[in-house]
């Protein structure tokens, strides 16, 4: 009950909407009550013209009412009967309809802000939240859970309400003929919980585990459609086939089982409300042939007693229905109630360009438990370039994310002249640095939407003029639609040069005080690579700037080389300091200078 009511948190914003749809609902179930009331003179008074006989000691005014029933010829109530069903009908399915598209509209706006709470939470938490998670599984989460959401809220609540309140009318109608009969009538129905119960828990269990398969289903293909390119050239279609075709499987039986459990309740409350009918049958029509009962008011208890087969049979399936919405909102809640670890201190001040220097003071961090950067102490000053060298593995790349607060140190403090970064709103901080990163990221945009990323307003001049200083204006017109060219998912429509001469425009637009390159040239062609590095040399004008290279050539006139090793700094100085100490940054060049004339 806790997690269904955790659940319905999810239908609160719309509870006005939800009230109007019940009271919908509510005239629906009456009407149905009303339209099956009609076997009583239709049975008793016009087809047999016999009088109305209720056991039961009724209010006044339906006295009254029946004895206007009994007092009217059989001809003319007919007449007013045809008369009152064209109307009942009318309205009822006024009713229907109001309360369908109601439920249905919440249903809808549920899913919309759902899945808008989960993508603004995604982008809002650290990178080490996506390094724990696979993207297929979120993905999945996003989408397929939050549809049995909406199934919970749009068929599951709906049916929960509509035919609760069938079974109330219903249930209404047999005391109101017999309360006695509908006493001991109604002793088996509760047998139905039994049964409920016990399937909707193996249900639940069964739902968490299809879901978990469905995200490893989402997974697969999201790994091997971003890798189509690996996946042909080692020639591993078969094995990613089979290792689908299983994760397929095994969602296939996961879901036939739920499925089997799900139609097995209906025949089990359905056969429980016959049981109940054959034995109200025999009480009741002894006392139709004794005369205590007219057949037509028998012929409504029985119906009423039938009627609440359906709402029973539906309230077992949506029970089955909510225990795996249930399962899904766990998952949904795992994302939105995962803690923000990196967000603005609650007396955070704007970030304002640098003035004097960027410091790195004793700084440890660790993604787990094993540090990757230990007791690191930098300087640069503003309007300075470091580079930042070494094999591959020893934290290049994570120094740099700490300068953009990517993730947040462990000890030791990264300071802006003076000051801790964390004392600086994040937005305020990212947008004063720039970043050219190895793995261009573009997005299935216009070219012109593309470098215009960090500023959305900027006008197409400024765009052509940072397009033009990247270098990259001359291909960009030469493609179909030029600057408002689709270039497809990750940019895949582009050459690996022509990637990162738009990432670098893009950059350039932004015009930060501070830049990050990291690996900006490292897959590039000699031809490529040199027109990039003359965008890149326009880009460093006037800015701090980190880099991160392998290839220690392009560093050589940077104001301050650190070398790391094993998470720690173990040279630092100019190119022609280092080069003459003839340690770790001397061997690396000279293995670098030897492979490249080979």
């Amino acid at each position: 009950m806790k997690d269904y009511l955790r659940l319905l948190k999810f239908v609160k914003p719309y509870y006005k909407l939800l009230a109007l749809a019940a009271l919908m609902m509510g005239f629906s179930a009456i009407f149905d009550g009303i339209s099956l009331s009609m076997i009583v003179p239709l049975a008793d008074k016009v087809l047999t013209d016999k009088r109305i006989i209720i056991p039961s000691h009724l209010p006044s005014f339906l006295m009254q009412f029946i004895d206007f029933l009994n007092s009217t010829p059989s001809l003319v109530l007919l007449k007013l009967m045809a008369i009152a069903v064209l109307l009942l009908f009318i309205l009822k399915g006024v009713f229907y309809f109001a309360q369908g598209y109601l439920m249905s509209d919440i249903g809808q706006r549920v899913v919309r802000d759902l899945r808008l709470r989960l993508y603004e939470k995604l982008q809002n938490l650290s990178l080490g939240y996506y390094h724990r998670k696979r993207g297929g599984e979120l993905i999945s989460r996003v989408i397929n859970d939050v549809l049995w959401v909406e199934n919970a809220v749009s068929y599951g609540l709906t049916d929960l309400i509509y035919q609760s309140m069938q079974v109330v009318v219903f249930v209404f109608l047999i005391f109101f003929i017999h309360p006695r009969l509908a006493l001991i009538s109604l002793l088996l129905l509760p047998l139905v919980s039994i049964p409920m119960v016990r399937m909707g828990k193996i249900i639940k269990k069964l739902s968490k585990r299809s879901q978990e398969k469905m995200a490893d289903i989402h997974s697969s293909l999201y790994e091997t459609i971003f890798g189509a390119r690996i996946v042909k050239a080692f020639c591993a279609e078969e094995g990613v086939i089979r290792k689908f075709n299983q994760q397929n499987h095994d969602f296939y039986k996961l879901a036939m089982k739920s499925i089997k459990r799900r139609l097995i309740l209906g025949p089990v409350t359905e056969y429980i409300g016959v049981v109940a009918a054959i034995f109200v049958f025999v009480w009741g029509g002894r006392e139709v042939i004794a005369g205590s009962l007219s057949f037509g008011v028998f012929g409504l208890f029985l119906g009423a007693l039938l009627s609440l087969i359906r709402p029973f049979k539906k309230l077992s399936q949506v029970h089955s229905l909510n225990q795996q919405a249930i399962a899904a909102s766990i998952r949904i809640y795992e994302i939105l109630n995962t803690e923000v670890k990196i967000q603005d201190m609650p007396n955070a001040k704007p970030f304002s360009p640098p003035r004097f220097s960027i410091v790195f003071d004793d700084v440890w961090f660790a993604y787990d438990t094993e540090y990757v950067l230990c007791g690191i102490d930098l300087e640069i000053k503003v309007g300075q370039s470091l580079a930042i060298v070494g094999q591959s593995g020893v934290g290049k790349t994570t120094l740099v994310d700490l300068l953009l607060r990517f993730y947040d140190v462990q000890k030791g403090k990264v300071l802006i002249d003076g000051r801790n970064i964390r004392e600086f709103t994040l937005k305020s901080l990212r947008e004063n640095i720039g970043l050219v990163s190895q793995e261009t990221i573009l997005f299935n945009d216009t070219v012109k939407a593309n470098i215009a990323y960090g500023r959305p307003d900027s006008n197409l001049d400024e765009i052509v003029s940072a397009a033009m200083k990247a270098y990259a204006h001359e291909f960009i017109v030469k493609l179909p639609h030029g600057y408002d060219t689709l270039i497809g998912e990750r940019g895949m429509t582009l050459s690996g040069g022509e990637r990162q001469r738009i990432a670098i425009a893009r950059a350039l637009l932004k015009d930060p005080p501070i830049l990050i390159l990291d690996e900006a040239t490292s897959h590039l062609d000699t031809a490529s690579e040199r027109i990039v590095q003359e965008a890149l040399e326009k880009l460093m004008r006037g800015r701090t700037v980190f880099i991160v290279a392998h290839r220690l050539s392009t560093v050589q006139n940077s104001d301050c080389i650190a070398v790391l090793e094993k998470g720690r700094i173990v040279e630092q100085g100019r190119h022609e300091e280092l080069m003459g100490k003839r340690g770790l940054y001397y061997r690396l060049y000279q293995l670098q200078k030897g492979q490249e004339h080979q």
